[in-house]
């Protein structure tokens, strides 16, 4: 059913718009080889990705930090995997991590036909858990900056999605009223639960196809965007 009462429309980034697994494997390829790391890169994936949600859902609830984040996830991986490494060369794969993550583009497929379609009809925004300069860098060089009227991160508000301060920020700064706004994001507590406490719409994007909530608006591939909008 199509929502007719919606002017403003806010996306995540990772995960939602920018393929952060395609972006953040190849990104892993290119440092493990600065730094001369002698992992399989495709076991090493297996095991930091299933980390790394435990680190971000860790960072949300502000249970870690930024830095303890960029560092346990990579110590934990190499832990698990029993390749032992002093801090200094965790930490410095850390930085280039940063460094080197935003200068890929792959984009979830669908996003270069929705974003047009969209953006003739609705003011869009992004609000996103990931860190200022690292998250408008991944806009820019994937070549879809201009889509969208405001960024809203959690950096930048102090507070992290699915707390309702970042979600009032945003609607401030689109000025945007919440009943005619809809979050659309792959987490279901961080953009679901978040907005809908918020007051906003919301559409949950079933990245992984693994959603087994049936009382929600849902979609698995971004083109089935226009059943709502």
């Amino acid at each position: 059913m199509k929502l007719n009462n919606i002017e403003h429309v806010f996306f995540d980034l990772d995960h939602t718009l920018w393929d952060f697994d395609k972006n953040s494997g190849f990104t892993f390829s290119e440092i493990f080889k600065k730094w001369d790391i002698p992992l399989n890169l495709n076991e090493f994936l297996e095991v930091y990705i299933k980390i790394n949600l435990k680190y971000w859902e860790l960072y949300r609830n502000d249970k870690v930090s930024q830095e303890m984040l960029r560092y346990g996830r990579l110590k934990d991986s190499f832990d698990s995997m029993k390749f032992r490494t002093s801090d200094d060369v965790i930490f410095g794969l850390s930085k280039d991590y940063l460094e080197f993550l935003p200068k890929n583009t792959h984009l979830l497929t669908g996003t270069l036909e929705i974003l047009p379609y969209l953006k003739d009809k609705y003011k869009l925004h992004i609000i996103t858990n990931g860190f200022e300069e690292v998250q408008r860098r991944k806009l820019a060089t994937s070549g879809i900056l201009d889509f969208f009227h405001t960024i809203t991160t959690s950096e930048e508000a102090g507070v992290k999605k699915p707390n309702g301060l970042i979600f009032r920020k945003a609607l401030e700064k689109a000025k945007a009223a919440a009943e005619r706004s809809v979050m659309i994001g792959d987490n279901y507590e961080a953009d679901i639960l978040g907005s809908e406490n918020s007051g906003l719409q919301s559409i949950y994007f079933d990245y992984y196809k693994t959603a087994e909530i049936s009382d929600i608006r849902q979609i698995q591939t971004l083109k089935d965007l226009v059943k709502f909008l």
